[in-house]
């Protein structure tokens, strides 16, 4: 998926605007945060919440495209949890952004169940 997302970027953003993507692949962990051990993960998320969030980011300075996947259900070791890729001009734009929308997606959008 991510790669075909990158050739799809790639292909439609102004090349005067595109230098750089970055990509990131969430996979279930058999550790959690904590430590202790997961055997599974139940996950669902906010969808609405979700387009919202990356159409703000979208807008941010810099950004030309943002796309996010995000794995529901019930989930095993390994099984991916999220892609996201987010494409600019330069790392000082797509850098941040980056970060900050993992971050919301982890703590405000996604609800894990460890189990």
């Amino acid at each position: 998926m991510i790669d075909a997302w990158i050739k799809e970027i790639k292909k439609e953003a102004p090349a005067d605007r595109l230098g750089m993507i970055l990509s990131h692949n969430g996979i279930v962990r058999a550790t959690a945060k904590d430590g202790g051990k997961v055997g599974s993960m139940n996950l669902s998320y906010d969808k609405a919440k979700l387009a919202a969030a990356v159409r703000e980011y979208k807008k941010k300075e810099g950004i030309v495209d943002i796309r996010v996947w995000i794995n529901e259900g019930h989930l095993k070791i390994g099984d991916d949890i999220m892609y996201v890729c987010v494409a600019g001009r330069f790392r000082k734009d797509v850098l941040p952004v980056f970060q900050e929308l993992i971050t919301m997606i982890k703590t405000e959008i996604v609800r894990e169940e460890e189990i």
